[in-house]
């Protein structure tokens, strides 16, 4: 069983370009267009996973335009690091610098054009391992 996620765009096609450039995504099969070739649907690939991606129809705000972040993803990448560096100079904004977290995992945030948020995260250490505090040296 696998969970697809579906993401609203105002502009899917933008959506499509800054995706792949910022995280690496890559498309997957044939994107859907509207009789003035405006692009409506569209999926992207990331390893075995796949995103699904659509405009709206009515009177759709997106996070940006909302002020807040109604979702976020979770994806797991090889090396948070470099993927944050990928990210950062192809202009997402970084809502979280990469760092452990308490759960085993290196993680960053950013946020696309469009408001989405996203999280990519490596395993760092076995969940529940703590790391050994060291020693305060008093001076």
């Amino acid at each position: 069983m696998a969970i697809t996620a579906y993401l609203y765009y105002s502009d899917v096609g933008a959506a499509l370009t800054f995706l792949s450039k910022a995280f690496g995504l890559k498309k997957s099969g044939a994107a859907m267009r509207d009789a003035s070739g405006t692009i409506r649907h569209a999926a992207m690939k990331l390893g075995d996973s796949q995103v699904m991606m659509g405009s709206p129809p009515g009177r759709y705000r997106n996070p940006r335009r909302l002020g807040q972040a109604t979702a976020s993803l979770y994806v797991d990448v090889g090396n948070v690091d470099r993927h944050c560096a990928r990210a950062r100079k192809a202009g997402a904004k970084i809502i979280e610098e990469p760092a452990e977290t308490p759960y085993g995992a290196r993680r960053y945030g950013a946020e696309d054009p469009e408001g989405q948020q996203w999280y990519f995260a490596q395993e760092a250490r076995k969940p529940g391992v703590m790391r050994k505090a060291r020693p305060r040296v008093r001076r």
